[in-house]
Parts: structure tokens; sequence; C-alpha cells
């Protein structure tokens, strides 16, 4: 196995926790409770927070950088999250959730939070933020101290870059990205607000979205390079056993 194949391998195998520990928190109702207190109106906490990193832009910077999301229920959230606090303040709100959620659903001991974090960090850092804004935004963050609610900001800086990766693929690959959401995540287009007719997935748009998938991994293995290959299976074995915990 070469060096690029060993990457690409790893960018597979720790796709799964790189995306469903931070969606974990970004999914859970408490995120959305506490915002609903200050003023946010349902899912707009998920915009103005996840998209804050961005600063004051307008709503269509927004839908470029998120890329998977309809012009129109973008526009929507972003307006109506303008006025209940600093775009900044909705990041660093939103972060918080995320150290929250970590700390009550991330059970101490199960792997070595502060290795993970500091595996993630070094990736993190050294990453090229060109097309990942969202990303290069989140880094920016100030960081938790606690090493289970490091490793989650961290972890999600890492979904931030390889959901960047994958946006650029999917386009690269010709597919609109409501195709792609058909293919991987149906479920979610009404969550999201896509307009019907939506499109029905063929063998044809799979085969190009599961293309798109192998080349996110190849894209994404190339940002994991800052680690040496005893470093990538460090990365990959907590990975699992966070997610399995």
């Amino acid at each position: 196995m070469d060096d690029q194949q060993r990457l690409t391998a790893a960018a597979r195998a720790a796709g799964r926790a790189v995306h469903d520990l931070p969606a974990a928190f970004m999914l859970d109702g408490a995120t959305y409770v506490g915002a609903a207190e200050v003023g946010y109106d349902g899912i707009a906490f998920y915009y103005a927070g996840r998209g804050g990193v961005l600063g004051d832009v307008d709503a269509t910077a927004v839908t470029e950088a998120f890329v998977f999301f309809p012009p129109q229920s973008v526009a929507a959230a972003w307006a109506s999250s303008a006025e209940v606090e600093p775009r900044s303040e909705s990041a660093m709100r939103f972060a918080g959730c995320g150290a929250e959620w970590a700390r009550a659903h991330l059970p101490e001991g199960a792997v070595d939070y502060a290795r993970l974090a500091e595996l993630a960090g070094r990736i993190e850092a050294a990453a090229d933020p060109t097309g990942a804004p969202v990303f290069d935004g989140w880094r920016r963050l100030p960081e938790p101290s606690e090493p289970r609610e490091l490793a989650l900001h961290r972890m999600n800086a890492l979904r931030e870059l390889r959901a960047a990766r994958h946006g650029r693929a999917v386009l690269d690959a010709g597919l609109a990205p409501v195709e792609a959401l058909m293919v991987r995540t149906p479920y979610m287009a009404d969550v999201f607000g896509w307009p019907e007719p939506r499109p029905e997935p063929d063998d044809e748009l799979r085969a190009r979205w599961q293309a798109a998938e192998e080349d996110t991994n190849v894209r994404f293995g190339r940002d994991l390079a800052v680690l040496d290959p005893a470093e990538l299976d460090e990365l990959v074995a907590p990975c699992d056993a966070v997610v399995a915990a």
C-alpha cells in the first residue's frame, strides 16, 4: 500500500466518527432549547450557529459554504436569526452546545480524549482552508480545555473540513446538491426544506455519488498527511471506540 492509498484508507475509516460525533450535538434537542429561550426560531439556530463563523455575510455566502441546503431555507433562517445576537456570538453559543453535549454524552475514560484532540488538532492546524470557509472559521474559535470537550470541538473542525472536500467532490462529479442529498440522506430533504419535485435516484446517480464519496476520501486523506502511519492508526482506533461508546 503506497502513501496515498494509506491516507485514503484512513480517511475512509475515520469518516463515520468525523461525521457522526459532531452531528450528534447538532441534532440533539437540547441544543435548540436554550437557543429558543434567547429568541431563535427552531432550526434557525443551526444555520446561525454553524454559519456564524463566516461573520456578517449575506445568505448566498452561507448557501455556497453549506452546499447541500436549499437557498430559500438558508435565506429565511439567516434573516430570522439576524436580530437575535451578533454572528460571532451565535457561533460561540453553538460551540458551547457542543461542549455541553460532550460532557453529557462522551463517557469518561472510554478513549484517550486528550490524544484524539492532539491528533485532530494537528490535522486542523495544517489543513489548507481553500474552499472550506466554515472549517477555517471554526478553527479560529476559542477552544475548550477539558479533554472530552476539546476532542469534540476539534472533531467538528474535521467534520467541516471533510464536508467542504465532499461538497467540492460532489460538484466536480456533476451532481446537483439535491441529487447528492437524495442519494445519501433522502430523509433530510423535508428537514432542509428542499422543494418538490425532487430527483428520484437511479443507478447512474448512485454511481456518480459513490465516485464523489471516494474522491472525498482521497481529498480528505491528503489533509491527514500531517500524521505518520502509526499516528493514523491512533486516530482511527479511538474514532471507532468513541462512536461505539
